[in-house]
């Protein structure tokens, strides 16, 4: 098909999944997710893994002109409507990395989705492991604890960017997206608190790959890959990526589809390819190969998974815009990026910016390592801007959403580190200030405030 079927070209489109968790009325998690979207009664809204959890998915969308700020709106109005219907449930959306009032007793089967597929994948999870799942994260505070399900996983609520890109360009947007995994998460850091322990400023990478592994121990010292991966290797074909899912992983669910690919291909159709999309929608990569149809014809997207969600639409869309301008310039630089620095050393990037957030020192070629915040300053933003520029972004909403990111970097302040210090101010018994400190990250997050200028 990379040879002979026409894909779609790239597509300067922005598309995004954003998932949410719901909590009471004073905030801690409210198991209430079926009622929830039963309210809200959107096409666009489905469940997540845990009971607390929904997703919203947003059509792609074009940045051009105004575009970025027409979609921060849609956002917010669909998210609006959303909270009012989630009200008449007893409950209220938080975008946030993880919601720090979860509790260990709210992690089990008992509060998967009811959605089948979920049920299964634990199965199948479970099965492959033949052991129980143990979380070990040190920050500085240290979790030891183990658990019976993939519930964990549940905890971890993400923003999801989506690239539409040619086969031919497909590998260069994808070792630029592996570049600058760590710089994005280290300004974007939205995750310090998992049952109600300060732990990495993006917990979330860790507590994903930990809640998803199959690898008993004894598979992990054998080398054998885990299924949330950040890769070993540049690549110089999207076909790279599908033959490693293949050749490495293990079917997980079992479900076949009547299509037969090659007799489609055949008959001049174009075929859904569903049981590999189904296995590569197992396979977590930080950022991940897609292949669809729409309208009759394939296209390949890159989907990046390494933001969580939060803390307000605004810094949400700040992320984004500044992903976008960045895969605008990357791909297309006369050097590649990739060619000058190792595929270790993006990895290494990745989680020293999960545990340390903006304080984290990150590789980048003709700088050596640097803090974080220094790299995104000095380097990455001005071609975030270019690359916005040359996508056709309004100047003034492009500066509006990239000096939120730098803003974030003069400031020190990221939603990880707004939670750490609120909590640290507030005192006393930690999960009641974790309850406080959530609630006024509520009030800040509906007014739409950029977490550098939220008071502590």
């Amino acid at each position: 098909m990379l040879r002979e079927s026409r894909f779609e070209d790239e597509r300067p489109l922005a598309g995004l999944e954003i998932e949410l968790n719901i909590v009471d009325a004073i905030g801690e998690p409210a198991m209430c997710n079926a009622a929830v979207l039963g309210a809200i009664q959107k096409p666009d809204w489905a469940t997540e893994l845990g009971q607390f959890n929904i997703e919203i998915n947003i059509e792609p969308q074009d940045l051009g002109g105004d575009g970025a700020l027409r979609l921060e709106d849609d956002v917010r109005a669909r998210l609006n409507h959303a909270e009012s219907r989630a009200r008449s449930q007893g409950g209220h959306l938080v975008l946030i990395g993880i919601l720090p009032t979860l509790r260990e007793e709210d992690i089990s089967e008992a509060t998967l989705s009811a959605n089948p597929r979920y049920k299964l994948l634990n199965e199948q999870i479970f099965a492959a492991r033949g052991e129980d799942l143990h979380l070990s994260i040190e920050g500085p505070e240290i979790l030891d604890t183990h658990a019976d399900s993939i519930t964990p996983e549940a905890a971890c609520t993400s923003v999801q960017l989506h690239l539409q890109v040619s086969p031919e360009a497909f590998a260069a947007h994808w070792n630029a997206a592996q570049a600058i995994a760590g710089p994005q998460v280290a300004v974007a850091a939205n995750s310090p608190y998992l049952f109600g322990k300060e732990l990495h400023r993006e917990t979330r990478i860790t507590l994903f790959e930990q809640a998803t592994d199959t690898r008993p121990d004894e598979l992990k010292a054998q080398g054998v890959r885990p299924r949330v991966w950040f890769g070993e290797r540049w690549i110089t074909s999207v076909f790279d990526l599908f033959e490693e899912n293949v050749r490495y992983f293990p079917a997980l669910l079992p479900l076949c589809e009547p299509e037969n690919p090659e007799d489609a291909l055949k008959a001049g159709q174009i075929p859904e390819l569903a049981e590999l999309t189904l296995h590569n929608g197992t396979i977590y990569r930080w950022n991940r190969p897609v292949y669809a149809v729409a309208g009759g014809r394939p296209h390949l997207r890159v989907e990046n998974r390494v933001l969580p969600a939060g803390p307000s639409v605004a810094d949400i869309a700040a992320n984004a815009a500044f992903y976008y301008g960045l895969m605008r310039v990357l791909p297309h630089a006369g050097r590649p990026i990739w060619s000058q620095m190792s595929f270790a050393a993006a990895e290494e990037n990745l989680y020293a910016a999960a545990r340390h957030g903006l304080d984290a020192l990150l590789y980048w070629p003709g700088l050596g390592e640097v803090p974080a915040a220094e790299l995104i300053l000095r380097r990455l933003l001005p071609m975030a801007h270019e690359g916005l520029a040359v996508r056709g972004v309004d100047p003034a909403v492009a500066d509006r959403l990239l000096g939120i990111i730098e803003a974030r970097c003069l400031t020190g302040r990221t939603g990880a580190s707004w939670q750490v210090d609120k909590v640290n101010a507030l005192g006393g018994d930690r999960y009641d200030a974790l309850r406080r400190m959530t609630l006024d990250y509520i009030t800040h997050m509906h007014a739409n405030e950029p977490v550098h200028t939220w008071d502590v």
